[in-house]
């Protein structure tokens, strides 16, 4: 009997502790770029595709919140190069698929660019969604019908206009682009959820 409260209490204590630390999946490398989900609040399913506009990279992620889920991006550099004929040193192109596993509906969601994590990107820095490009102009479209651009005071995309209950996806495609790649930037994303 009580090797067998041991046992339960073991598992009760591991399901408890999964449920405050979830676990996260393996950083994920494709073409010399890794991505994380070393900050939670999401869990990075799978990534493909080479970064080109024909073959971009597919970010696939389950958001489970409470908070932002923030995507941690490694390894662009300027041997990596331009895969998407902007103007920048570096760019890739990226089709982000976002499944709403929270309890609330979306209104909308914002994806924000910053190289240090708790800092707005400044337009110094030279990382951005190929601000002052057509090319990324172009590219940037979403299952919802709405888009907005913001490159001043930060780098941002939004998008809205139809609602993405829990359960339900969505897909966002950019452009990433960098005058001068650092090795980690990050990828701050937003579900929008209406106010009370």
């Amino acid at each position: 009997m009580t090797v067998l409260r041991l046992t339960l209490g073991t598992a009760l204590l591991a399901a408890a502790l999964a449920v405050l630390h979830p676990v996260h999946a393996d950083p994920i490398t494709v073409e010399g770029i890794t991505f994380s989900d070393e900050l939670g609040n999401f869990r990075l399913v799978s990534v493909t595709g080479r970064g080109s506009a024909e073959d971009p990279f597919v970010v696939r992620e389950e958001i489970t919140g409470p908070n932002d889920p923030v995507l941690v991006i490694k390894g662009f550099s300027r041997d990596f190069g331009n895969r998407v004929g902007t103007q920048h040193t570096a760019a890739f192109a990226m089709r982000k698929i976002v499944v709403n596993k929270t309890a609330k509906t979306w209104q909308g969601f914002q994806v924000e660019l910053r190289e240090i994590e708790n800092r707005p990107s400044t337009y110094e820095d030279g990382l951005s969604f190929g601000q002052g490009s057509q090319v990324a102009d172009d590219y940037v479209k979403s299952s919802m019908p709405n888009s907005q651009r913001l490159d001043e005071p930060e780098d941002s995309l939004g998008f809205g206009g139809a609602d993405i209950p829990p359960g339900g996806e969505a897909t966002f495609d950019f452009v990433i682009s960098d005058m001068s790649p650092i090795y980690r930037f990050y990828l701050i994303q937003r579900p929008q959820q209406p106010l009370s």
